[in-house]
């Protein structure tokens, strides 16, 4: 199975970080200024953008290169190691599966990570998975919600079988294998799914303006009853669980799910599959941009980087290597934006973060 070598390829990177942790240290510096060096790059964050990131790494390692160290620490806690400081013990780059925060950006700036360059690297989709011998589950943005809200509509969950929740559904428990709080593609399932699910209710939609923190809890806080177990940040783990147990759903990024055909299919949501083409024009639900973050005040000090950061736009083009890797490419205007952001290192607008 394809996920076995990728878990590999996340072994031997595992590896590399150990290796290299005595050199970070020995390089750091004290965090307000770009203090100390390194001969290596280190890029932390999404799972998701993991498998990308380690193939471009992995292509800059060619031209002689230190090969660059990529944690899957997933989104948000990658963005805390990114905003955390300036300096050689801090993280150059910062992967993420979502558009960083302004609260984020605001604490980055309160550490003095006052130079951020966003580049959209390319296109993904949250996918919803099942084994190729699964009940060929059907789900809309409503249902999961309804499935997976710790309390749907503002009243607690009850549901324990996929046919509670609709009747046209398995008689069969509901058990969902996904991302921790931490993942970028968390934040996506509850933003772009069970948000709206969520708005179906007018009266909860209602709280959006009337009373945002009861409409945060009541749309996006998921059940911890067991119905959705957190899988961590290996996501080749839920890959696994799911080819295995027929009765369970996984929630990834849509790459896992193009490296696996042979075990998995993907399910509809809203009577569209999460494909290449669909994720593409952003015709299902589940579609979000991917981005890398990179620390600007970091180009002197780390060796690489910026040649590092303008590989990407040699991986992420129509016939880019990327797109093997499982990678929905972005529309060329987008390519060329980013391209031109790369190059001049231009400075991302916080006026655009929510």
């Amino acid at each position: 199975m394809k996920a076995k070598g990728f878990s590999m390829r996340m072994i031997r990177h595992s590896i590399v970080l150990a290796a290299s942790a005595v050199a970070l240290t020995a390089c750091g510096g004290s965090g307000g200024g770009a203090s100390g060096s390194r001969d290596y790059i280190r890029a932390v964050g999404s799972s998701t953008v993991y498998p990308f990131a380690t193939a471009v790494s992995e292509k800059f390692a060619q031209t002689g290169a230190k090969s660059p160290v990529i944690e899957s620490t997933g989104t948000g806690a990658g963005m805390k190691l990114f905003c955390a400081g300036v300096g050689a013990q801090h993280p150059d780059i910062e992967n993420a599966s979502r558009r960083m925060k302004k609260a984020e950006y605001d604490e980055c700036q309160k550490n003095g990570v006052t130079e951020i360059v966003e580049v959209q690297v390319g296109i993904d989709g949250i996918a919803f998975a099942e084994a190729k011998n699964g009940p060929d589950m059907k789900l809309t943005p409503e249902i999961v919600y309804k499935a997976l809200a710790a309390n749907p509509f503002g009243k607690p969950n009850t549901a324990k079988m996929w046919k509670d929740v609709d009747p046209s559904l398995p008689a069969e428990p509901i058990l969902v294998y996904g991302p921790p709080s931490t993942s970028g593609t968390r934040d996506a399932l509850k933003e772009l799914i069970m948000e709206a699910g969520c708005k179906t209710d007018a009266a909860t939609a209602a709280l959006k303006d009337s009373d945002k923190e009861a409409y945060e809890a009541t749309c996006h806080q998921i059940r911890e009853d067991g119905a959705y177990i957190d899988a961590g940040e290996n996501d080749n783990l839920i890959v696994q669980k799911i080819a295995q147990n027929p009765k369970a759903i996984g929630v990834f990024g849509y790459s896992f799910l193009e490296e696996n055909p042979d075990s998995l299919k993907g399910i509809p949501m809203s009577g569209i599959d999460p494909t290449y083409a669909t994720i593409s024009d952003f015709s299902y639900p589940g579609a979000r941009p991917l981005y890398v973050y990179v620390k600007k005040q970091h180009l002197a000090p780390i060796r690489g980087l910026a040649e590092y950061v303008k590989e990407w736009t040699n991986a992420w083009g129509s016939d880019g290597y990327l797109k093997a890797k499982g990678m929905v490419i972005a529309p060329e205007d987008v390519r060329q934006k980013n391209a031109e952001v790369v190059a001049s290192m231009t400075l991302v607008d916080p006026s655009q973060l929510k």
